[in-house]
């Protein structure tokens, strides 16, 4: 009989032959078979690193400029200052390490590239408020989403969660889901906001958003300058998300990692 077994001396292998002998692997003969008879080693996923722009610095010091100038000249507080972020969540987390050719630059690993995923869209204000998550899936009816028996449905609906699908081939956020945002979430929080804070209507707030191709192009500007002119908009310039993007560092990673 073959079996993976744990014992004290870490066995993997083990067969029992015909005659009653045995024959077992231990996980350091394995090891050292890999590394000398394939040349094999083992690995953590490496992928090329997006790195800063070389002016960094000056883009971020007039992106900070920018930001106090825009809550200054509007006199925005806390409360009305929000940064929303998105990312890509797999349904089947994989390993971090595996076997690979030694010497090899890049190395991936099982579910690193999976795209069987959906895209979580969360929100926080300057004040530590964190507003209700947007979810995102794959497909054009609402039998996409979770259903209504989901575990912990009830409780993600009474904290003001929304399930979109998508209505394409894709759980990428497009116009339409991001409009959904706007309109469900983040307005909705700021007009609540500002009748705590005794503020009118028309006061100014601010929304600090991904430099995307979606979110720049003339469709969604219109759209905003249309429907929702007291949002002003600031991006998160680009290559810089691991030092200007809050919820990347302070809510997605620590939220990936507990997944």
């Amino acid at each position: 009989m073959i079996g993976m077994i744990e014992t004290s001396h870490k066995v993997i292998f083990e067969e029992t032959m015909a005659d009653g002998s045995q024959f077992w692997c231990s996980e350091s003969f394995i090891r050292k078979f890999l590394h000398t008879k394939l040349g094999w080693s083992e690995w953590r996923a490496v992928r090329a690193v997006q790195k800063l722009p070389e002016n960094h610095k000056e883009i971020l010091r007039e992106a900070f400029i920018r930001k106090a100038f825009i809550i200054r000249d509007h006199g925005i507080p806390a409360k009305l200052r929000v940064n929303t972020d998105k990312t890509q969540l797999i349904y089947q987390q994989g390993a971090g390490t595996t076997w690979n050719k030694s010497g090899e630059k890049q190395v991936e690993t099982k579910g690193q590239d999976e795209k069987w995923a959906f895209t979580l869209v969360p929100s926080i204000s300057a004040s530590g408020e964190l507003l209700p998550f947007k979810t995102i899936f794959h497909g054009k009816t609402a039998k996409s989403c979770p259903s209504a028996a989901t575990l912990g449905m009830e409780e993600a609906k009474e904290l003001g969660f929304k399930f979109e699908f998508s209505k394409n081939d894709s759980y990428w956020s497009m116009q339409e889901t991001i409009k959904t945002l706007v309109n469900k979430i983040i307005m909705p929080y700021f007009e609540r906001k500002k009748k705590e804070l005794g503020l009118p209507q028309m006061q100014n707030s601010l929304w600090k958003i991904d430099c995307w191709s979606v979110h720049k192009s003339a469709e969604f500007w219109d759209w905003m300058g249309e429907t929702h002119r007291n949002i002003c908009l600031l991006f998160v310039p680009g290559g810089c998300t691991g030092v200007w993007q809050l919820l990347d560092v302070a809510i997605q990673r620590p939220l990936k990692l507990s997944l």
